[in-house]
């Protein structure tokens, strides 16, 4: 049995330490391609947590239960069972968001850092700390959907929060905020803008973990 972290330093290292998207750099298709607007890489993040988080408690349930050989394509099951879970959802009440985040929203059960950490942590570790990892592992990358999201929208459309009533319903029509009348830089909004993003968050990191001598 390895030896349990403690809360603090799961949350850090979920956070930022070990961030999935800008130190393991998992789970980059999704991140790159749906971070257009500030709601769609919140409604992804939403998503993604909760996946994580379900997939990891139950990881840790049936640890002992699961022959090694076969651990992998059990733990590939259960997150395609929450990630199913997760699709009807968000199409049977979020429809407006499941369109937008479209094929994206099934091919969470791809994505790395999910098995990742199922593997590396969850299947290791009792129930209350692979549900603390898988919070802050979610978190973490849905923090990074969110700012990257909200960084090409405001450059390449000068809004923020444009689509909100897609997540929040009807009470968030009047949410966006129309910083720029038309686009601003188209280039921020098309996939190349989604990589120049991705480096410049990541080199923001770098400088801040090299300021702190980490």
């Amino acid at each position: 049995m390895s030896e349990t972290p403690t809360p603090r330093s799961i949350f850090r290292d979920g956070l930022w330490g070990n961030n999935a998207a800008l130190v393991q750099l998992l789970g980059l298709c999704p991140l790159l391609a749906v971070t257009t607007t500030a709601v769609a890489g919140l409604g992804l993040g939403i998503a993604t947590l909760l996946v994580v988080t379900a997939s990891s408690v139950v990881v840790s349930l049936i640890r002992n239960l699961v022959p090694q050989d076969v651990r992998i394509p059990v733990f590939i099951l259960v997150i395609a069972a929450f990630v199913t879970i997760v699709e009807l959802v968000v199409a049977a009440w979020l429809h407006d968001l499941y369109r937008t985040l479209g094929l994206f929203l099934p091919l969470i059960v791809t994505n790395c850092a999910i098995l990742a950490r199922a593997e590396a942590f969850a299947s290791r570790q009792p129930v209350g700390p692979a549900a603390l990892d898988g919070i802050a592992t979610g978190t973490g990358f849905a923090a990074v959907l969110i700012v990257l999201g909200a960084l090409r929208e405001l450059i390449g459309r000068g809004t923020l929060l444009d689509g909100a009533e897609q997540l929040f319903g009807p009470i968030a029509a009047n949410w966006t905020l129309e910083l720029v009348d038309g686009d601003v830089f188209l280039l921020a909004i098309l996939p190349p803008g989604a990589f120049i993003g991705l480096a410049l968050l990541l080199a923001i990191k770098n400088r801040i973990d090299d300021r702190h001598g980490r």
